[in-house]
């Protein structure tokens, strides 16, 4: 297939997704993604319509021409002609609606076939995706496979996973070329003077999809003497998380936990912000901690690079990080663990 081809493809499904999933909703043709989208909420408590509908307009915001055209444009045109298309494994990860998009589309756009074992927890939404996808560009039915049982016949691995499956696909999968991810988090530094905007941004960065995802916020860094009360203020408005009962159980188990041992915390109502040098936090819980200057801080991070996803701030002291409110909206290039997905594939 000619690149130009893949792109367009891929273009006209991010059209449809957010004419299907975006605030302007049309009535376009895709009741096979509407479909979707309901037994992905009907099948997975965590997968609520709201979160489901955010997450596909946003892997369509990410699909126009232009942002497709200029990331591959970072690569060897050549290269990504791919006359000697090889199989490439992708085991998927369920944390989060869609969540294993990315690796389909890069699988893809760099040339090679794809043989995905989906999770069960996130087995509606891409399939029907590479329908519409398959429908448009019907090419692309020679590249795409689906599989519930073992991978089996391919050239290369890319695996999702926690920290204690990572240790199993390394096993099985080492002698293959790879890319096997880790368990990782995003944090946000604050430095104290952020205005009410942000702070309402940065509450969907914390809550969006339950803080189920990689790239939500799960560690804040604070100035000392900080004043968290307009900060959970803006958390307290997300009391729609409530009304989940499997995040509402977290909620109240955390909340005995720390009144059992006496620690203490702040307590939104719907989230429970502890200070904790951990950067991993559990369902309803926000780690917070000090910092007491910014050396100090972009030296910490640095050194614990490898358990960051992603770094949200409007600090002016750090460099490369995400705008607060986008960390559940990277664009094509923002590639998990930071590992350049595309020119792996490419050196196959």
């Amino acid at each position: 297939m000619e690149l130009e081809n893949r792109i367009k493809a891929f273009a006209r499904l991010g059209e449809l997704l957010r004419e299907t999933f975006g605030a302007g909703r049309k009535p376009v043709a895709t009741e096979r993604l509407r479909k979707a989208a309901s037994e992905a909420f009907r099948y997975n408590g965590w997968f609520v319509k709201d979160f489901v509908y955010n997450a596909l307009n946003a892997l369509g915001e990410s699909l126009y021409e232009e942002k497709l055209y200029r990331w591959t444009a970072a690569y060897d045109k050549a290269s990504l002609s791919n006359e000697k298309p090889k199989t490439v494994g992708v085991v998927m990860a369920g944390n989060v609606p869609a969540v294993g998009f990315h690796d389909f589309l890069t699988v893809l756009m760099s040339g090679h076939r794809m043989l995905a074992r989906l999770s069960s927890d996130d087995n509606k939404l891409l399939p029907a995706m590479a329908d519409v996808l398959m429908a448009i560009e019907p090419d692309f039915k020679k590249y795409i496979r689906f599989t519930e049982g073992q991978l089996k016949g391919f050239d290369a691995i890319i695996a999702t996973g926690s920290n204690n499956t990572s240790r199993y696909f390394e096993y099985y999968f080492g002698k293959y070329p790879h890319i096997i991810r880790k368990n990782r988090n995003g944090v946000a530094v604050l430095a104290g003077n952020e205005p009410e905007e942000s702070l309402k941004a940065l509450a969907a960065d914390v809550f969006l999809y339950y803080g189920l995802g990689c790239r939500n916020v799960a560690k804040l860094f604070v100035p000392q003497d900080y004043d968290f009360q307009p900060m959970l203020k803006s958390f307290e408005a997300w009391k729609q998380v409530n009304e989940n009962h499997k995040y509402f159980n977290n909620y109240e188990y955390n909340k005995a936990i720390f009144l059992v041992n006496g620690r203490p915390h702040f307590d939104t109502g719907n989230l429970l912000v502890v200070e904790d040098e951990r950067f991993a936090s559990a369902v309803s819980v926000l780690h917070y901690e000090h910092y007491s200057d910014s050396g100090t801080l972009r030296n910490l991070l640095m050194v614990n690079n490898d358990r960051i996803q992603c770094v949200v701030s409007e600090a002016d002291f750090l460099k490369n990080v995400v705008p607060v409110g986008k960390s559940q909206s990277p664009e094509l290039w923002d590639y998990a663990d930071g590992v350049d997905t595309m020119a792996f594939l490419l050196e196959l």
